[in-house]
């Protein structure tokens, strides 16, 4: 079972191996400088459904049925599935996956489910809870638009600091058998709270979870940024990645070497005028899905760190005055155990 070597992060001591992974994005990631690493893209993001909303549940069902095929497995053969998304009562995933007949928990982590889902899947087959467990997440702009900011057909402008969500999902099966890449560390988020209540400014709320995250795996493995290929935080953006790469700096530490940010990487910025870069549970899931597990199956990398962060906030909490919290989770993922 997993053994802690620090207050806030787990050695996993039977590291779970990726069996399979997938990944569904829409338009405009199909756009963006990611596409070849998709598995569909569609060209309308309705996914073949009327509403927006259906379209997410779409994606959910699709990306967990393209995992089981690419694994050669059917639903039950699985011991359970975690999922979650940005809708309220995380209808994107309940609705989505309601009929697979799979053991089921809804996870709310904002954009930081998709860390959040594996960590916990992995838990479960560390301590030899589960066999097989699916981890996934998504988002879509449309919905996630309606919901938290203003209707699309609305035409708000956007700030200078905003980000787009992506119309994506991602899913990774593990396996307590298999060749990897293994899951071989985990490090829980705590809830950031800085005072941000701008909700056009995700990087500024979120990132200094990212940082007490990050900051909490270096000093609890005693390693730093050059012990990995890699270091990916999931949604900050341009602002939020320049925010943490300070945090860092102050403390004497180097990030600028392998640090990067899913927000950062699954548009064009500029040609897809994307301002701050890309946010949603989907967009650190279909990177972590598509270009990272397929850099560490290429040997791109040996060992990289995935620590997708989440504002986890609400239309009520904005409406009513309240700052935004951040939390982030990490997880380490090596092609060795």
């Amino acid at each position: 079972m997993s053994k802690r070597i620090g207050r806030r992060t787990a050695v996993l001591q039977t590291p779970p191996s990726v069996l399979s992974f997938a990944n569904i994005g829409g338009r405009m990631e199909g756009q963006g400088p990611l596409a070849r690493y998709f598995d569909e893209l569609c060209s309308d993001s309705f996914f073949g459904e009327k509403t927006w909303e259906k379209a997410e549940s779409a994606m959910q069902r699709k990306v967990l049925q393209r995992a089981l095929d690419q694994a050669g497995l059917k639903p039950g053969d699985l011991d359970c599935v975690l999922a979650g998304d940005l809708l309220n009562q995380c209808i994107g995933s309940s609705f989505g996956l309601r009929d697979f007949g799979i053991p089921f928990f809804g996870l709310y982590g904002a954009c930081s489910t998709m860390g959040e889902s594996l960590m916990l899947a992995a838990l479960l087959i560390d301590g030899g809870f589960a066999r097989l467990a699916a981890a996934q997440a998504s988002s879509h702009f449309c919905t996630a638009e309606r919901q938290y900011r203003m209707p699309v057909p609305y035409g708000s402008q956007r700030t200078p600091t905003a980000q787009w969500t992506a119309t994506a999902a991602g899913c990774t099966i593990l396996s307590a058998q298999g060749p990897g890449p293994y899951l071989t560390h985990v490090t829980c988020g705590k809830i950031v709270d800085k005072g941000i209540t701008d909700a056009n400014n995700m990087g500024a709320a979120m990132a200094p979870a990212a940082y007490d995250t990050l900051r909490a795996f270096f000093t609890d493995t005693k390693t730093g940024p050059a012990d990995y290929d890699a270091i990916f935080t999931g949604d900050l953006g341009e602002l939020g990645h320049e925010i943490v790469t300070d945090f860092f700096r102050q403390d004497g530490v180097d990030m600028t070497k392998n640090y990067f940010d899913c927000g950062m990487l699954l548009y064009d910025r500029e040609e897809q005028d994307m301002h701050a870069g890309g946010s949603g549970c989907g967009c650190s899931a279909a990177v972590f899905n598509g270009y990272l597990l397929t850099g560490l199956k290429q040997g791109r990398w040996r060992r990289i760190l995935f620590a997708p962060t989440g504002a986890l906030l609400s239309p009520t909490s904005s409406f009513q005055g309240e700052s935004i919290p951040g939390i982030c989770h990490l997880v380490c993922v090596s092609t060795e155990r």
